[in-house]
């Protein structure tokens, strides 16, 4: 196994001022730091998951997922600026500093929070709701990793989201 290496999280934020849904990941795999742009490796499940709920294509490019997120009110962004992390393995990660999620609530009227997983979850419990005063709603993670949760089974948790998206 490689070691942990201090990473720090290189691409912006995606919102608008139409934005109403926050959706958090840990902080970016490997492969999503290559493409410099979220949920990158082929085997993530998360523009499937937006495709589904926006009733849209699944998108390829990065201004094709932009434009799925923007016209239907979803930011996305990590809860981690930097860390000390071991490839893409979220348990590895030490040494966190959280995120300035004000550039997003400031700005948009978001009216739910969701973590893509169970350690954005405890990482924004950790880090960041004291800063914000807000709940988080943790989602099965979209991750390859999480290979008990088929794409049909990830909709029953994150269909949740349609009520909020237009």
């Amino acid at each position: 196994m490689s070691s942990a290496e201090q990473v720090t999280h290189e691409f912006e934020p995606v919102f608008d001022g139409h934005s109403r849904v926050l959706i958090l990941g840990t902080f970016p795999s490997v492969k999503s730091r290559e493409n410099q742009f979220y949920y990158g490796h082929p085997q993530n499940r998360f523009w499937k998951i937006m495709a589904r709920l926006t009733e849209s294509d699944v998108p390829e490019t990065i201004e094709e997922k932009k434009k799925i997120l923007l016209g239907h009110g979803i930011a996305i962004w990590d809860v981690i600026a930097s860390c000390e992390i071991q490839g893409s393995s979220d348990s590895s990660i030490r040494n966190v500093v959280p995120a300035d999620l004000s550039r997003i609530l400031d700005n948009c009227s978001i009216t739910e929070i969701y973590a893509n997983g169970g350690t954005a979850k405890k990482l924004y419990e950790k880090y960041s709701k004291v800063k914000t005063g807000r709940a988080i709603t943790g989602l099965p993670s979209t991750s390859p990793a999480n290979a008990a949760y088929s794409v049909d089974r990830l909709m029953e948790s994150w269909g949740e989201i349609k009520k909020f998206i237009f």
